[in-house]
C-alpha cells in the first residue's frame, strides 16, 4: 500500500507541475482579439502617403548618412539634426537631453504633443537612431525612427487627453546597451527622478522586414515555436511580466484597428530577445514598456550586417504597421 500511495502522490505532483506550466504559458501568451490575415486590403490613401514618407526617412538615414555611431565622425549629429528638422517641420518644439560619451557630445531628442485633461500623464513613443559598426541600419533602426516620425506627423496638432512624447534615443547598440551611456537609460532615469507619470512606453525596434515563406520565423525559446507562426509576416508586441497589461492593451488596440497580422507575448524580462531594446531602460525605473518589432535577428537575415539596406524594407507592410500604431497611440492617450 505505501508503494501505491507513493505512486499516486507522484502522479499528483506531476499533474500539478503540468498544470502550473500550462497556466504560466497561457498567462504569457493569451492575448485579446485575433491576428489579422496575410491577405490584406488595398492600401488607403494615407497609407500610400506613408509609404513615400517612410522611404524618404530611411533613405536619408541609411544612405545619405549611413552608419550612425560614435566611430563615424559627425553621423550622430547629422542624424539628430535631420530628426530635429523633421519634427520642427511638423510644428513641434524639440528639446534635447545632452550628455558626453567617450569625449563626444551626444543627445536624445524629444518632441511633445501636450495633453488636455490629463496632461501630466505621458505616453512615450521612442526609437533609437544609432547603428552598430559596419551597418547602414535601414531596418535596425531606420525603420523604427521613420515609424516614430510618421506617428508624430499623423498625430500633430490633434491634442489628446494624455501628453504624447516622441523620443529619438542615442546609443542603444553595443557597447552602450545596459550601461549608463545608453540614451534611453539616461532618459528613463531622469524621468523617474522627476516623478514623471509615464503610463505607457513603446519602443519601436526593427519594424520593416516581412516574409511569407514557411520557416522564415525563428524564436528564442522552443516553446514559442509551438505556439506562434513559423512564417515571418506579422508584427510583434513584446513585454515583461510586469508590462503584461500594457502588452495586451496595445495588441488589442492594434487588432481592433488593423487587419495586419500581429502577435504578442509577456514573458520573463530575462528571457533572450524579450529585453533587447530601449524598453529595458524603462523597466529599470519601474515603468510599463513594450517593444514593437518584426523580431529582428529571429527573422531578418541582414541583422547587424552591411547588407541592412533600404531595398530590404517592405514599405507597404511597414506603412500598414505605422498606421495601426498611430491608432494604438491615440487609444493609449485617450483611454481612462
Amino acid at each position: 500500500m505505501p508503494h501505491k500511495h507513493g505512486k499516486y502522490r507522484s502522479l499528483r505532483y506531476t499533474l500539478v507541475l503540468v498544470l502550473t506550466l500550462c497556466g504560466g504559458i497561457l498567462y504569457m501568451t493569451y492575448m485579446p482579439g485575433r491576428s489579422g490575415s496575410a491577405v490584406l486590403p488595398p492600401l488607403t490613401a494615407e497609407q500610400i502617403r506613408l509609404v513615400a514618407h517612410l522611404k524618404k526617412h530611411i533613405e536619408v538615414l541609411s544612405v545619405e548618412i549611413g552608419e550612425r555611431n560614435l566611430w563615424q565622425d559627425g553621423t550622430l549629429d547629422a542624424t539628430a539634426d535631420y530628426i530635429e528638422e523633421t519634427f520642427q517641420g511638423m510644428g513641434y518644439a524639440v528639446s534635447s537631453q545632452v550628455f558626453t560619451v567617450q569625449g563626444t557630445r551626444v543627445r536624445n531628442l524629444e518632441a511633445m504633443l501636450a495633453g488636455t485633461s490629463r496632461a501630466q500623464e505621458i505616453v512615450l513613443i521612442g526609437a533609437h537612431y544609432d547603428t552598430v559598426r559596419g551597418s547602414p541600419g535601414a531596418n535596425d533602426n531606420g525603420s523604427g525612427v521613420a515609424a516614430m516620425l510618421e506617428i508624430a506627423r499623423l498625430l500633430a496638432a490633434n491634442p489628446l487627453a494624455r501628453s504624447v512624447r516622441f523620443l529619438a534615443f542615442v546609443n542603444e547598440e553595443a557597447p552602450f546597451f545596459y550601461t549608463w551611456e545608453m540614451g534611453s537609460h539616461r532618459y528613463a532615469r531622469r524621468a523617474h527622478e522627476r516623478g514623471e507619470q509615464i503610463t505607457a512606453m513603446l519602443s519601436l525596434e526593427t519594424l520593416g522586414y516581412y516574409s511569407d515563406d514557411k520557416g522564415s520565423q525563428q524564436y528564442p525559446n522552443p516553446v514559442f515555436a509551438w505556439l506562434y507562426p513559423d512564417t515571418g509576416n506579422f508584427i510583434g508586441f513584446v513585454g515583461n511580466l510586469a508590462s503584461r497589461k500594457l502588452v495586451r492593451q496595445c495588441l488589442g488596440s492594434f487588432r481592433e484597428h488593423s487587419a495586419f497580422p500581429s502577435e504578442g507575448v509577456s514573458a520573463p524580462g530575462t528571457m533572450a530577445g524579450i529585453h533587447w531594446s530601449d524598453h529595458w531602460s524603462f523597466w529599470q525605473e519601474g515603468y510599463a514598456a513594450v517593444m514593437v518589432t518584426d523580431t529582428a535577428l529571429f527573422r531578418y537575415p541582414h541583422y547587424h550586417a552591411n547588407t541592412d539596406t533600404p531595398d530590404k524594407i517592405d514599405y507597404e507592410r511597414l506603412a500598414r504597421v505605422v498606421a495601426g500604431l498611430a491608432d494604438v497611440t491615440v487609444d493609449l492617450a485617450q483611454q481612462p
